[in-house]
């Protein structure tokens, strides 16, 4: 047993500055350890510490700091510990499984606005772009914080899954409305969000159980299928019979707008990968448009077929001195997808063209072309529009992004949107052998 040093008083311990170890008394082992400041600090560390027999072992034991935890308060709690320790108590292991508990009662008490804040920031690579990112985290902003937000992930159970997807909100007609039934497409999204914060939690140790935002088998028993609510709302497209109204009109209009859609229509790629595309991911040599994997909504990096047409428009595109970008807005950034919108709005206004369109809507054209009016495989019409192709499985044997039998198929859509065959009509196209 160490010696019981001298009792020291409340000033006495105070006026105690000297760095190292300090005997207190009152209690066989209790020590005030203090050391030097670190960093930018001035301020002398200290903390108690209780040196006490631990099986066969002696050990150190923090109490806490000073003065926070006051003399008395250190003293009592060295007595309960000195107590423990004589009726076989492992010390070390009980400090372990306090320690855990607290973990484990902080970890429940997360709340789902503070494991959605964290599942944001750790996957902010994974977004498309910015505005993917500011909508994933809008969604839950406007529907779901406000009802689970404060909640501990832990106690979230279905009923306030329910509660967040037929909470009242305004309808597209101006009436108040239940959310699910009136925006059955955003309630979906919002449920998949939802869903994967809830994923998260459970892997983090958060909470356990069945995720109450599951909807095969689980949300599906008390909710229609959005499908069945209202009809999903499409972008509105070009009839492709009528898209070579809309290119006449472009190639009317000299405006950089006008030439990034016109080649979003040659490339039917997304329109973000149009804005954002640089003169650097272009060779003129081999006819050949790469897409950084950051520029593509599949995370992929997607070479895309540049028909004599496309080639030809770009080079028609003036370049900006010193911007990368070959659609540059007048300030050298990127085009916003307004002023796309804008442009095509403009045609319809001015009557330069009868149909109304949307930019993303050019994709729509084409695919409806590709399937009504050639007999390429599926696969080709969809790895011409940047999709995913196959499953786990073929993609492991299919090594290949089919990029020679896609440039069939885009020339052959260019000579459509040309109007001007170079070597077969559009009704005869064969499918490629």
């Amino acid at each position: 047993m160490p010696k019981i040093a001298t009792e020291l008083n409340d000033l006495q311990v105070r006026r105690l500055d000297q760095p190292g170890w300090h005997a207190v008394g009152g209690v066989a082992g209790l020590l005030l350890q203090v050391r030097k400041p670190s960093g930018a600090s001035t301020k002398l560390a200290r903390s108690w510490v209780l040196r006490i027999q631990n099986g066969s072992k002696r050990v150190p034991l923090g109490l806490g700091s000073y003065p926070q935890l006051t003399l008395k308060e250190a003293r009592e709690r060295a007595r309960q510990l000195v107590l423990e320790a004589r009726d076989g108590v492992d010390l070390l292991e009980s400090k372990r499984a306090r320690r855990q508990a607290l973990l484990d009662a902080q970890a429940k008490s997360k709340t789902f606005l503070e494991v959605a804040a964290e599942y944001i920031e750790a996957h902010s690579a994974d977004y498309t772009n910015d505005k993917h990112r500011k909508q994933w985290a809008s969604t839950l902003e406007s529907y779901a914080y406000p009802v689970i937000g404060k909640m501990p992930v832990a106690s979230i159970e279905m009923t306030h899954i329910l509660q967040v997807l037929t909470q009242e909100t305004t309808g597209h007609d101006g009436k108040p409305a239940k959310l699910w039934y009136s925006k059955p497409q955003t309630g979906y999204r919002l449920l998949g969000r939802i869903k994967t914060v809830l994923d998260a939690a459970s892997v983090a140790g958060y909470r356990s159980g069945t995720n109450p935002a599951t909807w095969t088998g689980y949300l599906d028993t008390q909710l229609p299928s959005p499908k069945k609510v209202r009809p999903v709302k499409h972008h509105k497209a070009a009839p492709y019979e009528r898209i070579g109204e809309v290119m006449a009109a472009l190639r009317r209009n000299d405006s950089i707008s006008s030439k990034a859609l016109q080649f979003l229509c040659l490339t039917a790629v997304r329109s973000g990968s149009v804005r954002l595309a640089q003169w650097d991911e272009i060779d003129f040599q081999k006819k050949l448009w790469t897409i950084p994997a950051a520029n593509t909504k599949t995370r992929q990096e997607h070479r895309v077929p540049l028909q004599p047409e496309a080639i030809e428009l770009l080079k028609s595109v003036p370049r900006m001195v010193g911007v990368k970008r070959i659609f540059p807005s007048p300030r050298g950034t990127a085009l916003s997808d307004m002023a796309l919108s804008q442009l095509m709005r403009g045609l319809l206004e001015r009557g330069e063209i009868t149909v109304e369109a949307v930019p993303h809507g050019f994709r729509s054209t084409f695919r409806d072309w590709a399937a009504e009016k050639t007999s390429y495989p599926d696969e080709i019409r969809k790895a011409a529009s940047g999709h995913t192709v196959g499953d786990a499985t073929q993609k492991a044997y299919q090594r290949t992004d089919l990029l020679e039998k896609r440039r069939e198929l885009m020339n052959d859509w260019a000579t459509f949107l040309a109007g001007t065959p170079r070597h077969r009509t559009v009704s005869s196209l064969k499918r490629p052998s």
